[in-house]
Order: structure tokens, then sequence, then C-alpha cells
């Protein structure tokens, strides 16, 4: 890589890094501005839904100061006990957020069962409406605001706190459906509402976990994205063929070992040259990280194909 998109790779880097830092302080901030208003609001006249949507953003802040505290590691640079960087904190974080998810919707969907079982307690009140009418400007901006960031940083921590910031709107628009039902007098639907959204909660942190398990493990991409790469390869003049190809997730970034075949009478600096310039071209492809390359004479075959 030359010094000048070296250069720019760092400015990059560490704008990508404040707004990552800036936006997820602003998700610990809007959500404990929600817990803050709902839970008073709830207590005084006894709505579970305000409750349980104010229960919510207790793991949602939880799950923001884990991304603001350990995702911006993501961007430090290689270093001795790291030196492949620190992509995988970045999936490990969203990870715990979407198991947060997950475990605040079994939460909310048994306070809602609960509120069934014993009868609602729910005394309707402008309050009540007034409290998740601010709820829902606060969530939906924080996630307009997040989204719109994370088209330029491409963080799976910042996408699962967007979906944390999505799945509050629904559940407090569900509280708000409620709330309107014991205003014309069905007290129950303060619970059912909840009950159902509670459901839509789990779903989602079930498929922000699934997603990021797939980066921690080191799973492979899909055979599109495998097939894009050794085309790629495939595509340099110099490229007599491409075997032995390995394409896997290394945190959120794909990681790429392969084995080119090139004419055998290159010389030592033309071969180390003409690898550069591969690797060059993989790094330069949306979502690819490290590169490791083998340049093979071609057509002499591989020594563990040979016959002992």
């Amino acid at each position: 890589m030359s010094e000048v998109a070296l250069a720019e790779s760092e400015v990059e880097s560490a704008e990508n890094r404040r707004d990552f830092t800036r936006t997820s302080a602003l998700n610990i901030v809007g959500n404990v501005a929600k817990i803050l208003v709902e839970g008073a609001i709830g207590l005084a006249f006894g709505s579970v839904a305000l409750l349980a949507d104010a229960a919510h953003s207790v793991a949602d802040v939880v799950g923001s100061v884990v991304v603001f505290v350990w995702g911006r590691s993501v961007y430090a640079a290689p270093d001795e006990t790291h030196p492949h960087g620190h992509q995988r904190i970045e999936p490990l974080t969203a990870l715990f957020v979407g198991g947060t998810i997950i475990v605040l919707g079994l939460y909310l969907l048994y306070e809602s069962a609960s509120a069934l079982l014993t009868g609602p307690t729910v005394t309707f009140s402008p309050w009540l409406v007034g409290g998740l009418l601010f709820a829902l400007a606060d969530m939906s901006l924080l996630y307009w605001y997040t989204t719109r960031v994370n088209e330029r940083v491409d963080s799976s921590a910042l996408a699962a706190l967007a979906v944390d910031c999505f799945n509050d709107i629904f559940t407090t628009l569900a509280a708000l459906v409620g709330i309107i039902g014991v205003l014309f007098g069905y007290p129950f639907m303060d619970a059912a509402v909840g009950g159902v959204v509670s459901i839509l909660v789990i779903y989602q942190g079930l498929k922000v976990t699934r997603e990021n398990v797939t980066y921690l493990v080191g799973a492979a991409p899909s055979e599109a994205e495998r097939q894009r790469i050794i085309a790629a390869l495939r595509a340099h003049p110099k490229a007599e063929g491409v075997h032995d190809v390995a394409v896997f997730y290394d945190g959120t970034r794909l990681e790429v070992e392969a084995h080119v075949e090139v004419d055998g009478e290159l010389t030592l600096v033309e071969a180390h040259d003409l690898e550069t310039e591969l690797i060059e071209r993989l790094r330069e492809m949306d979502d690819v990280g490290d590169v490791h390359l083998h340049l093979d004479p071609a057509g002499i075959g591989e020594w563990k194909d040979a016959r002992e």
C-alpha cells in the first residue's frame, strides 16, 4: 500500500472511530432519558407497558455502554498481542447486545403474561400518552442518526444498536396502543399488546446473535462472495491459475488465503511485485481485510499431490 493510501486509511479510521464514539455515547444518553421519563410515569400510574418499555431500555443502556467501551477497540492498530488487529471485538460486542435483547424480550413476555393473569392495575392519564410520545420521538431520532452514521462507518456493533432502537419504536407503539385501549375501557390491552411485541424483540435479538456468531467463529461467506474474490485474482493478466482458496471471516472483515499460479521464469523481484499487486487488488475490495497469497510456478503441481 502506498504512503498516500496508508495516510488516507489512517485518517478514515480516525474519523470512523470519532463517529462511532459519538453515536454510541448518544445511544446511552437517549436511552437514559427514555428510562427516566417512562419509568417515572409508569410508576405513577401503574402501567405495565411503560415500565416494561423502560426496563427494556435499561438493557439498551448496558448494551450501549459495552459498545462504547469495547467497540472502539476495532479501530486500534494491530499490536503484539493482536497481530491481526482487533476486528473480532466488534462482533463480540454486537453479540452481547443481541443476547441482552433476547433476555429483555423474555422478561417483557413474562411481565405481560403476569399482568394478564393477575389483572391490570393501570389508571389512564394523558401523562401516559405524553411519556410514550416522548419515547417514540427519542428512539426514532436515535435510530435515524445511528443508521445514518453506520452507512459510513459500517459497524456491526452500531447495526445492533440500530436494531435495538428499531425494536424500541415498536415496543413504544405497542405500549401506546395498549394505553389507548385503557382509555376506551380495555385495560387488559396494556399487557396483551406488550406480549405480542416482546416476541418480535426476541426474534430480532436472535437474528443479531446468529449473524455475529458467524463472524466470531470464522465462517465462510456466501459462494457468490468467494467467487467474486477468485474472479479478481484470475482477472490479473499474469495469473495463470488459482487454487486452494480459503475465504473466511476474521471479525466482520474477510480474510483471504490462496495459491496463484504464475510464470515460473519470473525473477524473485518480479514475483514479489506481482504478489503485491494481487494483494492490493483484493484489499481494495469491499469487506476484504488480510490477504495471504502463495505464488506457484504454473504447471508443476503441488507438493501435497506428489506421489510418495
